[in-house]
């Protein structure tokens, strides 16, 4: 009898303990509660531009093999315009097939006397960030590989990035190079980005060319299928389905390490509906020949915190009417204002820690407006923030979350003598 008055007292205790835990929902982390173990990192909705988390995110640093997402990006540039095609076949030159066998670099087996379809070429450079196979690609659009780089400048520069340090295809440090460097460039040195630069090279290249995640997302597949050089190559992305590291609806894009970059990863999921695109930078202490594996790690923590503290909020739903934009006075309309209405469903991302009410909304109208105004005429454009959010967009997102105020009726000319009307009562008032 006493044991079983014990035992119940312990299961008393028990659910007392358990219980309030069903009633309380789980609690998110502000940003300055999470912390990430990289140099630098930023994440993104690759739709929106909006920042979910940042750390160091403008601090410039080696970038290693992350590089190849801008001369990828030229790639495929360059097969969209038909420069070169898929089926196409290209050769080696001697000085890349001294880098192809430098046991020390990231490669592919290259034959002098072998040909190689830009499409191996490509899938090389992607899975298996093969660095004399993409500088093979950027010598045949780019002439050379210094006129490649000066392509590579110019682009980011129309991306808004200013503060690049760009001087090889591949992301190789120069000492890695055998003796052909960009010009002016010194022994040692390799390419630099910032996290908020590199995020904004895989935002284009998904945006622009999104195909390429058919390639991304293969976990392995076979180089010079039918040649002397047939070789199974794996994805160096260990997040891929069946990967050591492997994380449900990653789908993407690039890893990079060299002695002075640490271990980077450019990634890219699918969460809660939405495409994500994370950046991790130096994840790791110092160089190891060893992979450590903590550029996935730190990536899936931070898949973590956006999937656990991040959710999309439609806060006004299309056709719905907000209460600080007055009714717009319409030049010559029979009614002298007209009440708006959203024109889309105005959703925003929302932190657990912030209050989805306090919005901060500007709207601008549209100038000169005149009667007769079709149904669903716009009127206006609204921008809605979160007074409490300081992440803040990507630089030039701001129009991709400025929505539409339209009419919810028709808007008829007011006839003549309404006019004169006005006209006489606007002049003695």
């Amino acid at each position: 009898m006493n044991i079983f008055k014990q035992n119940k007292f312990l299961l008393i205790c028990l659910v007392s303990l358990i219980l309030p835990l069903a009633f309380f929902p789980r609690v998110g982390f502000a940003q300055n509660d999470f912390e990430l173990q990289a140099k630098a990192a930023i994440a993104i909705d690759a739709d929106s531009g909006k920042i979910f988390y940042k750390k160091n995110e403008d601090k410039v640093l080696p970038i290693a093999s992350m590089t190849k997402l801008v001369t990828l990006y030229l790639i495929l540039e360059a097969e969209r315009d038909g420069v070169l095609s898929w089926d196409e076949e290209l050769t080696i030159s001697d000085h890349l097939l001294k880098i192809s066998q430098d046991p020390e670099l990231s490669n592919v087996p290259l034959n002098k006397n072998q040909a190689y379809s830009v499409r191996d070429l490509f899938n090389a450079s992607t899975l298996v960030s093969a660095n004399a196979a993409v500088t093979a690609l950027a010598e045949k659009v780019g002439g050379t590989e210094e006129k490649f780089v000066d392509l590579m400048r110019e682009k980011v520069k129309t991306w808004g990035i200013e503060d690049a340090y760009l001087i090889s295809t591949s992301g190789i440090n120069n000492e890695d190079a055998k003796g052909r460097i960009y010009p002016g460039s010194k022994p040692h040195k390799e390419n630099l980005m910032s996290a908020k630069d590199m995020v904004i090279v895989a935002r284009h290249l998904l945006q622009d060319f999104p195909e390429i995640l058919e390639t991304t997302k293969l976990t392995n597949t076979i180089f010079g299928q039918g040649t002397a050089e047939e070789t199974f190559i794996n994805n160096t992305n260990l997040m891929l389905p069946g990967m050591t590291y492997s994380r449900e609806n990653v789908d993407g894009l690039k890893t990079g390490t060299t002695e002075l970059a640490g271990e980077c990863f450019a990634s890219t999921a699918i969460v809660n509906g939405h495409r994500i695109i994370t950046i991790i930078m130096h994840a790791n202490d110092s160089y190891t020949d060893i992979d450590t594996g903590q550029r996935f790690i730190q990536t899936g923590e931070l898949l973590d915190y956006i999937n656990n503290n991040w959710i999309y909020k439609v806060v006004y739903p299309k056709n719905s009417r907000i209460p600080t934009i007055k009714p717009l006075a319409i030049d010559n309309s029979k009614q002298r204002t007209t009440p708006l209405v959203t024109g889309a469903d105005i959703g925003l991302w929302v932190r657990s820690d912030m209050k989805k009410d306090d919005l901060d909304l500007k709207f601008k109208p549209i100038k000169d407006l005149q009667a007769p105004l079709a149904k669903n005429k716009i009127l206006g454009n609204v921008t809605v923030n979160l007074k409490n959010d300081t992440l803040g967009y990507l630089p030039g997102s701001q129009i991709q979350h400025s929505y539409p105020m339209v009419t919810n009726h028709s808007i008829e000319k007011a006839n003549f003598f309404e006019r004169v009307k006005r006209s006489i009562t606007d002049f003695f008032n």
